[in-house]
C-alpha cells in the first residue's frame, strides 16, 4: 500500500478508514514480527531461583571462590563477593561506589564491627538465615545497624518483644534505645513497670544502669503492680547518684514523674532532706502539695489527681467481707484482676479458724479503704442504723436509702424508708427525700445521675436479717421508683416483670439490667430501657443463686462472685466467678474464687477520683 510505505515495518498499522485502537505494544525488541505482539504471553516466576542463586553464591564463599573482595574485622577476614554486598547492603552500596578509594580495593576493614557481628550478618545476606541469641545479640544487632541491612534490624527487634522478661528488660531497654528501636523500646519499658517488684528486689542494680528515657518512661506509668512509691523515690534519687549529676532540667523532669501523694507525711518529711535534687523550687513544691492533700481528710476523694492516684490496673475489683457460711462473716478483702483472673488478698483481720455463731446488731458506722496505705479509716456514722439498705454513689455523694434495723432489746425488726446523704467535700451526712414507704432488700442503680430502686419487701414483713426471708408472706415488690436529683422527689417507673428481693442492679451501657434475687422460682433477668420505660427479659442463667456480689466493669461486661445456690435440697455456696456479656447477652464462667464466698460486697476501682471504697454495714459480733 502506498500510504503505508514510508512507515517503518515494526509500526502498526494505523489505517485512515480503520475504526478499531492501536493495539498494545509490549516491551519486544522492534525486529519481531508485528504479528507477534498480537499474541497473548505469560510471566511465570520461580521461588526456587531465588534460593538457589543465594545457595550458590553461598557455595562459592565456603569454599573461597570468586571471592574478589575480603572483610576484617578484630584481626578476622571474611573473603566475599563484591556484587552480593553491594545489592544487599545500602552501606555496601555506597562503598563499592564509583568515586570510592573501596571499589577496587582488595580488602576492607570494619573496626566498628565484632567478627561475631560481621559472621551474623554475612550469613544473613548470603542465606536469608539470621542465627542471633541473647548473648550475641548487641553484636549482630550493632552490625545490621552499621551496614544498613534494615531486615537484619527489625528481625533482632521482634527477637528482643518477643523474648522479653523480668531478667533482660532493662538491657534490652538500653539495647533498643541505643538503636532508636521504638516498639522494642516501649515493649521493654512496660515489662520493666509490670515486673519493678520484682527488679527492686533481685535486680536492683539493672535499674541503676537504665537509661533515662526508659527509667522516665517507667516512672510516667499508671501501673506498677508489687512496688510501693516511696521504693520508686529512692530509686530515682539512687539512679541521680549512679549516673549524675545530671543537668537542673532532666534532674526535675525525673522527679516529677513520681508520685508523692502515695507516701505517708513521715516518709515525705525524711526524702524531702534525703537528696540535694529533692531541694529545687518545683519538687519542694510538689511535697508541699502533697502534704496538703494528706490534711484534707473526707475530702481526699474527690481531690485526687496524678500524684495521688494508685498505681494499679483501673478494673480491679475489690470484694469485701462474705465469707464461706451465711452465718459465718470473715474480715477479709481480695482485689481481682479482670485480665490474668487472679486474686490476691489485701486484708485480713482477726482469727476466723474454728467456726463460730454470730448474733447481728445492726450499725451506723462507715469506714473508708485507703488502697495507698492498706488501711481502715472510720469516718462519720451514718444518721440511722441500717441493714439491708441500699447504697449508691452519684458524682461527688454516697446515698443510703430504706432498710432495717433490729431492737437490742428484742428480737423485732424495724424497716425505715428515709434517705440519707454523705458529702464527701463536707464529710458529713444529711437527710434526704423519704422513700415512699418503708422498704428493705431491695437494689438501687444510677442511670444519668438519678438513683433508680427496685423490688425488695414494704413494710416490716420477713424474719432474720441474715438468713434470708423464709416466713410464707414473701410478697417481693415490683415497683421500680426514680429520684431525680434536682427535683428530689420520688417518681415511679415501669415495674419488673418480676417480684425480686436481695437481688442486684448494674448500669451499663445506657440500660439497667436486674440480675436474680433471694429464692426466686426462675433464673430470668431482665434490661430496663429509661427512654421507652419498658423492661425486656433476657437470657436466663442455667442455675438460679443468691447473695452473690456483683460488679459493672468499665467495658459494660457484669462480673458475679460467688453465693448461694439450691442443690439437693440445700444451700449449697459456691466458688465460681461469671461473667456476663450484656452486649451478646451470654454468660460464661470465667474463673473460680480461691474458696466458697457467700454475701461478699464489689466495687470497682475505675477512676482518677475515687481511689477508696466505702462499706457501711450491720455488726456481726462473735460468740463462742
Amino acid at each position: 500500500d502506498s500510504k503505508h510505505s514510508k512507515k517503518s515495518a515494526c509500526q502498526p498499522c494505523h489505517c485512515e478508514n480503520s475504526t478499531s485502537s492501536p493495539p498494545f505494544l509490549p516491551p519486544f525488541p522492534l525486529f519481531l514480527p508485528p504479528v507477534f505482539w498480537m499474541d497473548n504471553y505469560s510471566l511465570l516466576y520461580s521461588s526456587s531461583h531465588r534460593t538457589g542463586l543465594l545457595s550458590g553464591f553461598q557455595r562459592l564463599r565456603s569454599e573461597r571462590k570468586m571471592c574478589d573482595v575480603v572483610l576484617e574485622a578484630g584481626g578476622v577476614a571474611f573473603p566475599c563477593h563484591r556484587a552480593l554486598l553491594a545489592g544487599s547492603s545500602d552501606y555496601f552500596w555506597a562503598l563499592f561506589g564509583e568515586t570510592t578509594a573501596e571499589r577496587l580495593a582488595g580488602s576492607v576493614s570494619l573496626p566498628a564491627l565484632t567478627p561475631e557481628g560481621l559472621d551474623a550478618m554475612l550469613d544473613f545476606l548470603y542465606s536469608g538465615w539470621l542465627s542471633v541469641s541473647p548473648t550475641t545479640l548487641p553484636a549482630v544487632l550493632e552490625a545490621a545497624r552499621y551496614l544498613q541491612v534494615e531486615t537484619a534490624v527489625s528481625i533482632c527487634e521482634q527477637f528482643m518483644t518477643d523474648g522479653l522478661n523480668a531478667g533482660n528488660c532493662c538491657g534490652y531497654a538500653n539495647l533498643a534505645e541505643r538503636h532508636a528501636l521504638s516498639n522494642a523500646l516501649e515493649a521493654a519499658n512496660q515489662t520493666i513497670a509490670m515486673e519493678m517488684g520484682r527488679l527492686l528486689r533481685e535486680n536492683r542494680d539493672d535499674l541503676l544502669g537504665l537509661n533515662i528515657q526508659s527509667l522516665l518512661a517507667v516512672l510516667d506509668a499508671d501501673e506498677i503492680p508489687g512496688a510501693k512509691e516511696v521504693e520508686l523515690i529512692r530509686l530515682a534519687l539512687d539512679w541521680l547518684d549512679e549516673n549524675g549529676p545530671l543537668p537542673l532540667l532532666k534532674s526535675n523532669l525525673l522527679l516529677s514523674r513520681l508520685r508523692f501523694g502515695l507516701v505517708a507525711p513521715a516518709d515525705l518529711t525524711n526524702l524531702s532532706h534525703a537528696h540535694k535534687a529533692m531541694t529545687t523550687p518545683l519538687i519542694r513544691s510538689q511535697l508541699t502539695r502533697a502534704l496538703e492533700y494528706h490534711r484534707l481528710g473526707a475530702a481526699q476523694p474527690i481531690r485526687q489527681s496524678r500524684q495521688s492516684t494508685i498505681r494499679a490496673s483501673p478494673n480491679r475489683v475489690l470484694l469485701v467481707g462474705g465469707g464461706s457460711s451465711a452465718d459465718w462473716p470473715e474480715q477479709h478483702l481480695l482485689a481481682f484482676d479482670p485480665r490474668s483472673r487472679k486474686f490476691s488478698s489485701l486484708v485480713k483481720e482477726g482469727d476466723d479458724d474454728g467456726k463460730k455463731s454470730v448474733t447481728v446488731a445492726t450499725s451506723n458506722q462507715m469506714w473508708r479503704y485507703d488502697p495507698r496505705f492498706d488501711c481502715w479509716e472510720q469516718v462519720e456514722s451514718m444518721l440511722e442504723r441500717r441493714a439491708q439498705f441500699t447504697c449508691c454513689v452519684v458524682e461527688d455523694v454516697i446515698y443510703a436509702a430504706g432498710g432495717r434495723h433490729t431492737h437490742p432489746d428484742a428480737d423485732t425488726h424495724s424497716s425505715v424508708a428515709s434517705v440519707e446523704f454523705y458529702d464527701m467535700s463536707t464529710g458529713a451526712w444529711r437527710r434526704g427525700a423519704s422513700l415512699p414507704q418503708p422498704l428493705y432488700g431491695h437494689a438501687s442503680a444510677v442511670l444519668h445521675n438519678s438513683i433508680y430502686v427496685s423490688g425488695g419487701l414494704p413494710g416490716n414483713q420477713g424474719s432474720s436479717i441474715h438468713g434470708g426471708y423464709h416466713g410464707q408472706n414473701r410478697e417481693s415488690s415490683r415497683e421500680v421508683l426514680l429520684w431525680d436529683l434536682r427535683g428530689k422527689v420520688w417518681e415511679k417507673r415501669a415495674s419488673m416483670s418480676i417480684a425480686r428481693f436481695g437481688h442486684r442492679l448494674a448500669t451499663a451501657h445506657g440500660y439497667i439490667y436486674a440480675l436474680l434475687g433471694m429464692y426466686e422460682p426462675f433464673c430470668d433477668i431482665e434490661r430496663y430501657d429509661s427512654k421507652s420505660d419498658h423492661w425486656t427479659r433476657l437470657k436466663p442463667l442455667l442455675t438460679g443463686f443468691f447473695d452473690y456480689g456483683m460488679v459493672s466493669t468499665a467495658s459494660g461486661n457484669l462480673f458475679v462472685f460467688g453465693g448461694r445456690r439450691w442443690s439437693d435440697g440445700q444451700e449449697v455456696i459456691v466458688k465460681s466467678v461469671l461473667e456476663y456479656d450484656t452486649k451478646r447477652d451470654r454468660w460464661r464462667e470465667i474463673c473460680q474464687l480461691p474458696r466458697p464466698l457467700t454475701g461478699t460486697e464489689c466495687t470497682l476501682l475505675k477512676t482518677l477520683r475515687f481511689n477508696y471504697s466505702y462499706i457501711s454495714h450491720c455488726r456481726p459480733t462473735k460468740q463462742k
